[in-house]
C-alpha cells in the first residue's frame, strides 16, 4: 500500500523553505511556472521548467530550522531538507504541481523525465520519490537507479531517503547496502539500516568480511552494523578477530555491533571493555560517529 503524502502541505514547505533562502525574482519565476503546469496541464511545460529552474536557483545546501527539521519529519519521517539543495527543491516543488491522476500515465511521464535528465535532475528526482505520488509504481524505477555508477545518484536514493526502507524487498534491500559498502558511501546516513538489518545481509556481510581479509585489505567499520543483533556462535570469532587488530575505529566498530546482540558472548566481549563500553552508553560512540570518523580516513 503507497505512504499516503499530503502533497498540500508538502508544497507548502518546500516553497516556505525556498521563499526564505532564494531571490525574491527567482520565487516570482516559480509561482509563474507553477500556474502554467497546472493551467495547463503539460508535461511540456513542465519539462521546460523543470529544466530551467538552474537559471534561478542555486546548489546552495537549504538552511532548515530545528522547527522546520521536525516539520520535514512529521510530513514524511526521515525526510531531510538539510541535505537538500535549493534548485532541487524547486524542481520537486514544480514536480509536485504536474497532476496525472492515472499512475500508468504518471509513470510513462517520469520516466521520459529520468531517461533524458541531466546528472542533477535525476538526483533531485531519485531523492524526491518519497514524496511523489504512487509509492508503489515507482519502486522499479528506484531499484533501477541503484545501478548507476554515478557516486551522487546513488546516494539519491541510499541516503537519506526513507523511500528503501519503505518500499523495498529484502533482496533489493540487501544490494542496496552491499553496494553501498563496495561505494564506500556513509552507511549511518541509511534510513531504516537497523530496523531492516536481517539475517541474509549479515552473512552475506561476514563473508565479504574474509575475502576482503583473506585479501590482506581492510573492511568499514560500519559493515558490524548489520552484524550486530545477528551475532552467533560462528560469526562471534570474525568479532574477537577484530578486537585483536590493534584498530580502535573497528573495534569501536565491533563492540558497539556487541552492544545490539543479546548473545552471551557478544555481551561478555562488551563488558570486558569498560572504557568502550561506558562511551557507548553514554553516546559517545555511535554508528554515525564510527561513520564519520571513518570517512574522514577517505582519500579526498
Amino acid at each position: 500500500m503507497d505512504k499516503i503524502i499530503d502533497l498540500d502541505k508538502a508544497k507548502a514547505f518546500l516553497f516556505e523553505l525556498l521563499q526564505q533562502e532564494s531571490d525574491p525574482k527567482s520565487i516570482e519565476w516559480l509561482l509563474l511556472q507553477k500556474e502554467k503546469i497546472q493551467n495547463e496541464s503539460s508535461y511540456l511545460k513542465f519539462y521546460m521548467a523543470f529544466g530551467q529552474a538552474s537559471r534561478y536557483f542555486k546548489k546552495y545546501l537549504l538552511q532548515p530550522s530545528e522547527i522546520q527539521k521536525k516539520e520535514a519529519n512529521t510530513l514524511l519521517e526521515g525526510f531531510r531538507p538539510d541535505t537538500w539543495d535549493q534548485l532541487q527543491t524547486a524542481r520537486t516543488y514544480l514536480l509536485l504541481h504536474f497532476e496525472e491522476r492515472d499512475p500508468t500515465s504518471w509513470v510513462t511521464s517520469l520516466n521520459k523525465l529520468f531517461e533524458t535528465g541531466d546528472m542533477h535532475e535525476q538526483q533531485s528526482l531519485y531523492a524526491a520519490i518519497p514524496l511523489m505520488p504512487f509509492q508503489k509504481e515507482m519502486k522499479e524505477r528506484a531499484i533501477e537507479g541503484l545501478r548507476t555508477n554515478i557516486s551522487s545518484i546513488f546516494d539519491a536514493i541510499a541516503l537519506n531517503n526513507p523511500y528503501p526502507a519503505e518500499n523495498f524487498e529484502e533482496r533489493a534491500w540487501n544490494q542496496m547496502v552491499i553496494k553501498a559498502i563496495f561505494l564506500l558511501r556513509p552507511l549511518y546516513q541509511i534510513e531504516g539500516a537497523d530496523e531492516r538489518a536481517n539475517p541474509q545481509l549479515a552473512n552475506i556481510l561476514i563473508d565479504f568480511a574474509h575475502e576482503r581479509w583473506a585479501a590482506g585489505r581492510k573492511i568499514m567499520p560500519e559493515l558490524w552494523r548489520f552484524v550486530g543483533p545477528f551475532i552467533n556462535e560462528e560469526n562471534i570469532k570474525d568479532i574477537e578477530v577484530v578486537l585483536q587488530t590493534g584498530d580502535l575505529l573497528q573495534e569501536k566498530a565491533a563492540l558497539l555491533a556487541c552492544s545490539k546482540s543479546s548473545f552471551d558472548k557478544a555481551r561478555n566481549l562488551l563488558d570486558e571493555n569498560h572504557v568502550i563500553k561506558e562511551a557507548i552508553e553514554t553516546g559517545g560512540i555511535t554508528w554515525e560517529s564510527i561513520g564519520k570518523e571513518f570517512q574522514e580516513t577517505l582519500p579526498k
